[in-house]
C-alpha cells in the first residue's frame, strides 16, 4: 500500500505547516524498499539531519507479532478460529505499538491524512502521538497555545515532549515565562 496522493506532494503540503523557526531544520523522508515484498519501507522525521522518529513497516510488524503472542501466552487463548477475538487481540497489540512509540510506514500515511484533515483544534486534542508532534511543529500552534501546553505536556509520551521542547526553544518559551 503505498502512499496515494503522491508522496512529494503531501510532503510539501506538510512543510506549508512546519513552523518557520523550525523550517530548515525539520524534514521528513519516505523510505520505499522496492524489493520488500509490500515495497514498503520507514519513515522518518529528522531534526538537524538526524532521524528523530523512524516508523519501520518491517520493525513495527515484526513487534506486532511478539506482541500478539505474548497477549495470547497471558490469556492462554491459542484458538486463530475465532476471528473477532483475533481481532481483538491484534488492537491490543497495536495499540501497545503506538503507546511505545512503534509505528509502521502506513501509521505515519494514515497520521498524516487524519491531520491534514482536521482543523488544528482538533488535532492537538488527538491521543495520537504522530499526530500530537505534528501539531506541536505546526505554525498555526501559536506561543501562546505551546505555552498553555506546558502543563499536559508532561503526561505525553517523551518523543512529544521533545518535539515540545525542540520548538519552545527555537520560539525561545521557557518554562519560567
Amino acid at each position: 500500500m503505498l502512499y496515494h496522493p503522491k508522496w512529494s506532494k503531501a510532503k510539501k503540503r506538510l512543510m506549508s505547516f512546519v513552523c518557520e523557526s523550525l523550517y530548515s531544520r525539520i524534514d521528513f523522508q519516505v523510505i520505499n524498499y522496492r524489493k520488500a515484498h509490500d515495497q514498503l519501507g520507514r519513515a522518518v522525521i529528522t531534526v538537524d539531519k538526524v532521524e528523530m522518529l523512524s516508523m519501520c513497516t518491517i520493525i513495527a510488524e515484526r513487534e506486532e507479532y511478539y506482541r500478539e503472542r505474548d497477549i495470547r501466552i497471558q490469556l492462554d487463548n491459542f484458538n486463530y478460529d475465532n476471528v473477532i477475538n483475533n481481532r481483538a487481540i491484534q488492537g491490543q497489540a497495536q495499540e501497545q505499538l503506538k503507546t511505545e512509540g512503534i509505528y509502521a510506514q502506513y501509521d505515519f500515511f494514515s497520521a498524516l491524512e487524519k491531520y491534514f484533515n482536521s482543523p488544528i483544534e482538533v488535532s492537538l486534542k488527538s491521543n495520537d502521538m504522530l499526530i500530537k508532534i505534528l501539531c506541536v511543529l505546526d505554525r498555526r500552534v501559536g506561543k501562546r497555545t505551546l505555552h498553555k501546553m506546558k502543563e499536559s505536556i508532561t503526561e505525553e509520551n517523551t518523543l512529544v515532549q521533545d518535539f515540545y521542547k525542540l520548538r519552545c526553544d527555537a520560539e525561545n518559551i521557557h518554562s519560567s515565562e
